[in-house]
């Protein structure tokens, strides 16, 4: 059986996208299939949106999703190690996939685990060689060439944000949670049930 690579645009300090890859991963146990994995893009937001992100709205962010959706996950986040910049960690990312489609997933999934789980300061370069000698990845962390790449193939491909999933049958943008803002203003954030079948459906069936 061929390998099956469902593509996702995103950004490494993007709190939805960590839902939603937990999400896949927890799915793809579940069902056995070790056929699939995950080729994680760049979709840095901070080039996006002109300016780098911003700790304490991330850390509301958070704070809604773990109370309205996610109580189990971002245990170790503290908005002092919100990194100042993605485009390193991303850099990182983007050469563990030039050694394997697998080390790839793993240093997508391992970095952001360090960010939302261990309270890890991603942009460090000191933490980041470390986690690219343990998978034996040989990465120039300023050249951020990979990640412009992604940028501008993401924007060809007509991305809308951070996640945007890329299946068989389609393209699916943060298909795990609605986001939205009520009358009021305030963020609303739901598990988006639907969403996440029909996402599961393009990707396993």
């Amino acid at each position: 059986m061929g390998m099956t690579v469902i593509e996702v645009f995103a950004d490494v300090a993007c709190p939805f996208t960590h839902v939603g890859l937990r999400r896949f991963a927890a799915q793809r146990a579940e069902l056995g299939r070790e056929d699939m994995t995950l080729r994680v893009r760049a979709w840095p937001l901070e080039i996006v949106n002109g300016q780098p992100l911003d700790p304490q709205f991330i850390a509301e962010e958070i704070d809604d999703i773990r109370r309205q959706v996610a109580p189990a996950l971002f245990q170790g986040f503290t908005e002092a190690a919100f990194p100042v910049s993605s485009l390193p960690a991303l850099t990182l990312a983007a050469a563990a996939y030039d050694e394997s489609l697998s080390t790839g997933e793993q240093v997508s999934l391992a970095l952001r685990d360090l960010l939302f789980e261990q309270g890890g300061d991603i942009a460090d370069s000191t933490v980041l060689a470390r986690l690219a000698r343990h998978h034996d990845v040989s990465v120039d962390l300023t050249d951020s060439r990979r990640v412009l790449e992604d940028h501008a193939e993401g924007l060809a491909r007509g991305v809308v944000g951070s996640p945007h999933f890329f299946t068989p049958a389609g393209g699916f943008f943060c298909p795990s949670l609605d986001v939205h803002r009520d009358a009021g203003g305030h963020l609303r954030i739901t598990a988006d049930t639907a969403g996440f079948d029909r996402f599961v459906a393009a990707c396993f069936d």
